[in-house]
């Protein structure tokens, strides 16, 4: 019963769709057949894989020398095997592949077929494991208009001909289990399509790993092993994370926060960055790192906002058993880790999800809804339930796999809305008319539900420019479900403000104002991030106006008013010690200004101000509560200058906070206080320690029974020029 001059011809130009029916042992009419399709080898003899006994020598077939099969004797059942190969002088044993059954299960099969298998990782991707008694690695992939798929690696010479994955069901998902390769293996998939065209070979949507660019392979990584020690983090951190807590991040991109100048200006390892940012984040007093993107991407130039591998810690800075040591080393320096996750548009590379099986499979076909005018990248088909199933899952793989702390989701306001930034004609609109996209909303409540149920504790913010309701309103009441969402209209507007001279603030004192207006809408964080540093948008330092010394003392207070304002704290690396160029994603921070006094002044406002802010309840218990918050002077305009009231939970100390940003002292101004007693002058941005000029109130001031803005009781301060002034009343 010789093996279909077809299939043999199929097998062996690579073109059969189920190799699994023809390759291996195969029972047929109570007889035993094994076959196999080694390139170039002499010789394949059977041995007994318990005994290691030759059982028979493959013939082989009169139709190609590759391809070799044999009825075995007196067997009439299926066994454990292996071959002795041999070519010339050389000789090898080897598992056959094709021997194996599956390995996903049906309850698996069901989920993925469904599209709410919240836990996509575990089945698809590349798994070290023992199956049927072998250790190897599990292959799966999801590519249900491919024709072929295949495995291929160094382990077969790239030779996509020789571990043809098994046909799939109606899930659409390919696997193989190929024994004895394992961690650190380069692999790919090739995929041949309906038509018969073999496309570029694709790296794993699910992979772990993978290879150092220009290279872009997936790379088997384990998931299995790793022994975490974050255990009293992971007890406490569902607490650290509630909107009445202090939460101060520091946003870091790993390519750039410091190089090794003697080492041609390498960057820093996971390992480093475990000793070098930790401590320097907790030193500074920050409660959180944020990572731009570290999900796998090939070009260095999209700061990783253009991921390929989802599921991969880059390769950048080391394996993902070291990005977990990372991690971990946050997590026993009481730091908290959040990564940006960018499910919003993914880059049109040759070996990504682009036209994945030769059909587009991931994104839309029609380009008003499936490419990105602003990036030229593809735009995931969120109504499709598998791919809305791989985002979900990909966001609970962070924050369970890895432990992360929380996802700041990128780009929010282009999925929301069908035609963000697009002209009319170029976006189609949804089934009632409108410009929603709401299979997008859909993905991001669904995301949202996940990792909160998964993972109590986390946190996940929007990075939401537009005005779209209830972003950080649960689900169950309507909301999109984030933690938090950043504050793109406060950051824009003060932002315009502090450009302005001084002598025209007085025009454009609504802008420091108007953030009140709708600061309680939503869980906001103030964000100071990479976007407003990059693109000829200048630094923060020279944002400001006036010459140097101006500079520093606007900085100064603007960073003030903005620990002062209601809002968690977000500021961009370098900006904390007012870096003096745009961020430069190819270089690392200008570190060296730190040896300059105006710099070090600011570095050590910043983390003064952090360490203020977490040890004053008024400044952040009722940071999402509109009675947290009162003003005393806001609309004191010719003078620049802006008077409010921070308030904790009962029994707390108020906080005063008084700004001038205009560079002419007040002397013996009166300001109105809700209560009578000594104010302590807690932090003052004019201070020397700072690079100030040292003018402040002498550490105190005693309020006096005079009449004030409406206030029976008041002070009199010296407010400086360019300054942020704090008071807490003194408790009896």
């Amino acid at each position: 019963m010789l093996t279909d001059k077809a299939d043999v011809q199929n097998i062996v130009a690579g073109a059969h769709s189920n190799p699994f029916s023809v390759l291996g042992l195969h029972i047929i009419d109570s007889k035993c057949f094994i076959r196999a399709f080694i390139p170039n080898a002499d010789k394949v003899n059977v041995i007994d894989a318990k005994i290691g006994d030759t059982i028979i020598a493959l013939k082989p077939s009169k139709y190609a020398d590759d391809f070799f099969e044999a009825e075995i004797p007196d067997i009439t059942q299926s066994f454990a095997y292996r071959f002795n190969i041999q070519q010339g002088e050389h000789s090898w044993i080897a598992d056959d592949p094709y021997r194996f059954g599956p390995v996903i299960g049906e309850m698996d099969e069901h989920l993925l077929g469904e599209g709410t298998h919240h836990r996509l990782w575990q089945v698809l991707g590349a798994h070290t494991l023992t199956h049927e008694g072998v250790w190897g690695t599990h292959f799966a992939v999801w590519a249900p208009n491919a024709r072929r798929v295949s495995v291929v690696g160094d382990f077969n010479g790239w030779d996509g001909r020789r571990h043809s994955m098994r046909a799939p069901g109606q899930t659409g998902v390919w696997e193989i289990f190929i024994p004895r390769i394992g961690d650190g293996e380069p692999y790919k998939y090739e995929l041949v399509d309906q038509q018969g065209k073999l496309l570029p070979q694709k790296a794993d949507p699910v992979g772990f790993g993978s290879e150092h660019a220009p290279k872009t392979a997936s790379v088997v990584r384990t998931l299995e092993g790793h022994e975490w020690h974050d255990q009293e983090w992971m007890s406490k951190r569902e607490a650290l994370h509630k909107i009445d807590q202090p939460i101060s991040v520091y946003e870091v991109n790993l390519g750039s926060w410091k190089r090794v100048t003697d080492d041609s200006g390498r960057r820093l390892s996971y390992q480093e960055y475990a000793t070098q940012l930790v401590e320097y984040a907790k030193y500074m007093g920050f409660t959180h790192i944020e990572l731009m993107p570290v999900s796998e991407f090939p070009f260095d130039g999209s700061w990783g906002y253009q991921p390929v591998g989802l599921f991969a810690p880059t390769i950048r800075h080391g394996t993902l058993e070291e990005f977990r040591a990372f991690v971990d080393a946050c997590h026993n320096s009481d730091i908290g880790l959040i990564l940006d996750w960018v499910p919003g548009h993914f880059p049109e590379d040759a070996h990504g999800l682009s036209k994945f099986d030769g059909s587009h499979l991931y994104e839309h076909a029609d380009p008003k809804e499936g490419f990105h005018p602003d990036w030229k990248t593809c735009i995931y088909n969120f109504g499709r339930d598998q791919v809305k199933n791989y985002l979900v899952s990909n966001a609970v793989y962070w924050v369970k796999e890895h432990h992360v702390d929380g996802l700041r989701v990128d780009a929010v306001a282009s999925m929301l809305y069908r035609d963000y930034s697009r002209e009319d004609g170029e976006w189609i609109p949804n089934k009632h008319g409108g410009n929603e996209n709401l299979e997008a909303i859909d993905m991001l409540k669904q995301m949202n539900e996940a990792v909160y149920s998964e993972m109590p504790g986390i946190m996940t913010i929007a990075e939401e420019s537009t005005a779209f309701p209830a972003v950080s309103t649960p689900t169950s009441d309507g909301g999109l479900g984030f933690g938090f969402k950043w504050n793109m209209g406060w950051m824009n507007d003060t932002l315009q403000y502090m450009s302005e001279d001084p002598i025209n603030r007085k025009y454009h004192h609504h802008k420091m104002t108007f953030g009140i207006a709708y600061a309680f809408t939503e869980n906001f964080v103030l964000p100071l991030s990479h976007d407003e540093v990059v693109h000829g948008k200048g630094s923060m330092l020279n944002k400001m106006p006036g010459n140097d010394t101006d500079k520093f003392a606007n900085l100064r207070a603007y960073y003030g008013f903005m620990w002062g304002h209601p809002g968690k704290k977000l500021i961009f690396m370098g900006s904390e010690f007012a870096q003096m160029k745009e961020w430069d994603h190819d270089n690392s921070l200008d570190w060296h200004l730190l040896d300059h006094a105006p710099h070090k002044g600011m570095q050590s406002l910043i983390r003064d101000l952090n360490q203020l802010y977490k040890s004053t309840p008024a400044l952040y218990q009722l940071d999402c509560k509109s009675n947290g918050f009162e003003w005393v002077e806001e609309n004191s305009n010719d003078e620049s200058i802006l008077i409010w009231l921070r308030y904790g939970y009962e029994g707390e100390a108020p906080i005063l906070v008084v700004s001038n940003f205009t560079p002419v002292e007040r002397t013996y101004r009166r300001v109105g206080v809700p209560q009578a007693g000594k104010w302590i002058e807690k932090l003052n941005t004019d201070s020397t320690y700072y690079g100030g000029q040292g003018r402040g109130n002498m550490g105190s001031v005693q309020s006096e029974a005079i009449a004030s803005f409406g206030r029976a009781d008041s002070i009199s301060l010296t407010i400086p020029p360019l300054s942020t002034l704090y008071f807490e009343l003194e408790l009896n």
